[in-house]
């Protein structure tokens, strides 16, 4: 590489060659008992060890507050009680008393000050789980279809995710050195300046790489929004491999044409005795011909994008030794959950629970923990979209956990109106540093009104997909929703129509801002439109998407 070259590197490439281990000086900043931070290049180190630090913005006007955001690394969503009950009194002990489901399958503890940071992650080491790598520029927690394991087949894709885990996971030692034994790597040391990590090399990935399993026809995954999707083909009721998808990611800013979000790309079909070859050929792509020059431009799509197809079967017929076969085709035509009780076929009950943004809190916290601590057996999944499963249940096992849950005036059945169960939204202010304007805070109430205006032009208790994000990051991908606000501003949104219910088409822009309190005013002649025109059972973003696609705006006609 040419001194010209080296010197367009971004910062963060620098910092990764300095210090391999990404052991920064994490250890030695908080075994100082003056600290409440760290520094900038030990914040973006901390990433790669599952935490995010980040402050109260609601509390900067008294000075900035330090807080802490920690991720587990859950793979496929999959918790036993006693790990529940683990995160659970984390949550309470070190962080703000609430859970918060991501949109990848995993649990997000906020509000940590540096004293808690390090037992909390010893905790959550302690009882198998981890953070390594659920944030930072490696490949994030491996999703996987969350209803519960049933048929051979997705016993087969749960194992595949968490294979796929394993063998994606870098070895640095800081991590158990850091937060297992609370001691600082030397960095200078021989062994610690010339680490190279077996897979991911001394530099790691020039940005985040995401992977998702789906088993047709039901895509909770949004799989198409991965940089690697495993699209589960089932015949007979066995798994006879994947179509492997390339290529996807929501992340954009807005004013920079050069970010957008893309749909992945369905390059081939592989038998799943090459899995893991498959997903580190994929992932070494995205190191050797990611950007490492412009971290908005250095995501795996934008090499999909610009360099092609075809150059990516070819690279991974390469590099994992097989022949892509042709796509097997197979069909999507929802991203929903299943909500309420459902028998499976082994007989066995599982309990979708609508949370509503994610967050875990008050009574369904406690009631939440009451199951985990009274029924052991029952397994606790994650899902994508950021809902709990209780699966494993038996027959008395079902009645008496509605019961609990009642008790605690959790519903098990009508938990949620339509637009509410539909509806995701990132977390945003006050606590993400990237947030532009409210998310979480902000989406229940504007879903409040939308199903007023339904209501009143007469789309009374009818699913719309609904996703909100604080930043056009797109963390709750909001661009595959029908229905999207992106913040600009605060209380100003940009707004998006036209993704549909398969999750298989990006929605567009309809509206470059609109202010949050004119939001009747700007979507009531949308709808009123919609209720005239819309043809036989059409949903709402494909009305929208066939207006688009008939070159029409979306005004009031």
């Amino acid at each position: 590489m040419s001194d010209d070259a080296k010197s367009k590197l971004t910062h963060n490439e620098e910092i990764k060659a300095a210090i391999p281990t990404l052991a920064g000086t994490i250890a030695t900043t908080f075994n100082d008992p003056a600290n409440d931070h760290f520094s900038e290049d030990d914040n973006q180190f901390l990433k790669f060890h599952g935490s995010y630090q980040q402050d109260d913005r609601d509390l900067r006007k008294t000075g900035k507050k330090y807080i802490m955001m920690v991720r587990g690394r859950i793979p496929g969503g999959v918790m036993t009680a006693k790990q529940w009950c683990v995160f659970d009194d984390l949550s309470t002990q070190y962080g703000n008393n609430t859970l918060r489901i991501t949109t990848r399958q995993s649990i997000q503890f906020h509000g940590i000050v540096m004293s808690g940071l390090r037992p909390l992650v010893a905790k959550i080491n302690e009882c198998l789980l981890s953070t390594l790598a659920a944030c930072g520029d490696v490949n994030r927690n491996v999703m996987a279809a969350p209803t519960p394991a049933y048929t051979k087949a997705r016993e087969q894709v749960i194992a595949d995710a968490h294979k796929v885990a394993l063998a994606l996971a870098p070895k640095t030692p800081a991590y158990h050195s850091i937060w297992i034994d609370g001691v600082q790597l030397d960095n200078e040391a021989a062994e610690n300046k010339n680490f190279v990590d077996p897979l991911y090399g001394k530099t790691y990935l020039p940005r985040k790489f995401k992977i998702g399993f789906v088993i047709p026809p039901v895509n909770d995954m949004d799989i198409f929004t991965n940089c690697l999707g495993f699209i589960a083909i089932v015949e007979n009721d066995q798994l006879v491999g994947y179509n492997i998808a390339v290529g996807g990611g929501m992340g954009r800013s807005h004013g920079n044409t050069q970010t957008y979000p893309r749909l992945a790309d369905v390059i081939g079909f592989f038998t799943p005795d090459k899995l893991v070859e498959v997903a580190k050929a994929v992932l070494t792509i995205h190191r050797d011909f990611g950007d490492r020059t412009d971290r908005k431009h250095a995501r795996l799509k934008y090499v999909v994008a610009e360099r092609g197809v075809k150059f990516m079967q070819d690279e991974v017929n390469a590099r994992a030794g097989i022949t892509l076969a042709p796509a097997k085709p197979c069909k999507f035509t929802t991203t929903a959950d299943l909500l309420g009780w459902h028998k499976a076929t082994d007989g066995k009950w599982f309990l979708g629970m609508f949370v509503e943004t994610g967050r875990v809190k008050n009574n369904q916290k406690i009631a939440l923990r009451d199951v985990a601590e009274k029924f052991p057996n029952i397994e606790f999944r994650l899902s994508a979209n950021q809902n709990v499963i209780l699966a494993n249940a038996s027959d008395a096992d079902k009645a008496a956990i509605t019961a609990l849950l009642g008790s605690h005036g959790v519903k098990t059945e009508n938990q949620a109106r339509v637009l509410h169960a539909a509806a995701m939204a990132c977390p945003s202010l006050p606590t993400c540093g990237l947030g532009l304007a409210e998310s979480e805070r902000m989406l229940p109430g504007m879903i409040d009104r939308i199903e007023k205006l339904c209501d009143e032009v007469g789309l009374s208790n009818e699913e719309i997909i609904i996703r909100s994000t604080g930043c056009p990051n797109g963390c709750a991908r909001p661009y595959m929703a029908e229905l999207a606000f992106v913040g600009k501003a605060p209380g100003r949104y940009q707004v998006w129509l036209g993704g549909n219910a398969a999750g298989t088409r990006l929605n567009r822009v309809w509206k470059d801002v609109i202010k949050e309190a004119e939001l009747e005013t700007e979507l009531r002649p949308v709808l009123v439109r919609y209720v005239k025109e819309r043809q036989p059972g059409e949903r709402f973003g494909d009305w929208c998407d066939r207006v688009f696609l008939n070159g029409q705006s979306l005004a009031a006609n």
